[in-house]
């Protein structure tokens, strides 16, 4: 089983260790976060290192994944996507089994698909996006890079939702429908 650095510490954390946990594809390695944190622990998983110890961990460990989660702005998340990158990390997919993702859909580099997921017929997902518990990504959709789909929300057919965008928690979008990039969308709302 290969290892694999989870690139921060938080809730959002905590959620994708029962995914990695469950799905049985890697074994955590450890956990990189801020460095008064350094020999704390997440679920019995050490914390390891800082940002800056990128570039000397990608030696030990070739894979990692972003766990910092996504409210409003994806700042951190593309930058600790991008030191990742530069680092030379293979940033994977990660799906629960307890996802459904369609063998015709396809999901980028460094995305992590939650527990009871849907991601349906030729909908495209880019990198380092959160497809959140119980959401819905219908056929033909497109999800650009460093989006959160919170959870339970639905994200109906032929939408393109644009790169950075947060979409809250509940929230339903019309089919057919752009949704611009950096967009900040409430939860429960009605995307029109």
């Amino acid at each position: 089983m290969k290892e694999i650095i989870l690139i921060g510490g938080g809730g959002h954390c905590k959620a994708v260790i029962d995914v990695i946990e469950q799905e049985g594809k890697f074994q955590i390695a450890g956990i990189v976060d801020k460095s008064e944190l350094i020999e704390t622990d997440v679920f019995g998983y050490p914390v390891i290192g800082t940002d800056s110890d990128l570039n000397s961990l990608v030696k030990i460990h070739t894979h990692a994944i972003v766990t910092v989660g996504q409210i409003k702005l994806p700042d951190t998340r593309i930058k600790l996507f991008n030191l990742a990158m530069k680092a030379g990390f293979i940033l994977p997919t990660i799906i629960s089994p307890r996802a459904y993702v369609s063998e015709y859909a396809n999901i980028g580099d460094g995305s992590v698909i939650m527990h009871n997921a849907l991601v349906n017929a030729n909908a495209k997902v880019g990198r380092n996006c959160i497809i959140n518990t119980n959401s819905l990504i219908e056929h033909d959709s497109n999800v650009a890079d460093h989006c959160h789909i919170a959870t339970n929300t639905v994200i109906n057919g032929c939408v393109s939702v644009g790169q950075g965008s947060f979409i809250g928690s509940g929230s339903i979008t019309k089919e057919g429908i752009s949704i611009v990039e950096n967009s900040f969308i409430k939860a429960r709302s009605i995307v029109k």
